[in-house]
């Protein structure tokens, strides 16, 4: 099945985005999670896994398992809770690349404020929809067919914009610019990623692998840097959380519902050329001068 969502994807690359996540309707590892809790996430996890779940057998290990991980999945939106610090209750944050909703639904949880999320596969917006309605904040939560790099707000219209392990989907010059555009003054873009690490190898084969599998361009870190910088975005705070990212995929690659890019990412993380990071930045409280 494909919906038709031409008027938002224009390049190559948002094709396959497109296509890959607007027909990934009945996949067990991003669906059969979320029904415990009716959060449904497009991420992965930092932090440890409770060991003992390795120690069970059968069914009830499976499950163990796969409990941990929308545990650890959900506990993944706290590093941009925690990054984003106080929010108050008028506050309007943008989740650019909001998936099934999971994350925009937290940030709500957690704030309560407006958030707005951005996503091109009309199919995932549907359902992120539903769960909104099912979580009872559909009138502050709101899920738009549109794409990262046009988003159609006015501009300084937003307190805050996040996005949680999307950007490998589109061409961040472009993203970033439109993220400074509708951010006010001062507001600030939290983001997760993982990206090459360019000091080691530009072009590592585990970023390869994932792209293939994932259909995306995984970026280069020094890339992601200097496009906040010319979009007048300025980082204040570069976490490495590459070793925390890693207890993640050794969990799932014991799970039934594994798929075989575990060992890209650990290959990647382990050995350096593959990094998970968070930035956070703010928009400059004026626009340099082209002039000089």
């Amino acid at each position: 099945m494909n919906s038709n969502n031409s008027s938002t994807v224009r390049t190559a690359l948002e094709k396959r985005a497109f296509d890959y996540y607007d027909n990934k309707r009945n996949d067990a590892l991003n669906l059969d999670l979320g029904t415990t809790d009716g959060y449904y996430h497009h991420h992965f996890a930092v932090g440890d896994f409770d060991r003992a779940v390795l120690d069970l057998d059968g069914e009830d290990r499976e499950q163990a398992i796969n409990t941990e991980m929308h545990r650890m999945e959900t506990r993944q939106v706290d590093i941009l809770i925690e990054a984003l610090g106080t929010v108050p209750a008028t506050a309007r944050i943008l989740d650019g690349g909001s998936g099934r909703g999971g994350t925009a639904l937290l940030l709500h949880k957690a704030f309560g404020c407006r958030v707005e999320g951005l996503n091109i596969s009309t199919y995932q917006n549907s359902f992120a929809r539903q769960q909104a309605e099912v979580h009872g904040c559909a009138d502050s939560v709101q899920f738009h067919d549109r794409s990262m790099v046009s988003t159609g707000f006015p501009d300084a219209s937003f307190d805050y914009v996040v996005t949680n392990e999307t950007t490998m989907y589109v061409d961040v010059h472009e993203t970033f610019a439109e993220f400074a555009r509708i951010l006010k003054p001062g507001g600030r873009y939290i983001m997760t990623t993982w990206c090459n690490n360019d000091i080691v190898d530009p072009n590592p084969p585990e970023a390869g692998a994932i792209d293939e599998h994932y259909q995306c361009h995984t970026h280069r870190r020094t890339t992601y840097l200097r496009a906040l910088l010319d979009k007048n975005l300025i980082p204040y705070q570069v976490d490495d959380l590459t070793q925390p990212a890693i207890p993640y995929w050794e969990l799932r690659s014991h799970s039934k519902l594994a798929t075989g890019i575990e060992k890209p990412y650990l290959d990647g993380y382990r050995n350096d050329r593959v990094n998970y990071i968070r930035i956070a930045s703010r928009r400059a409280l004026t626009s340099p001068n082209t002039d000089r």
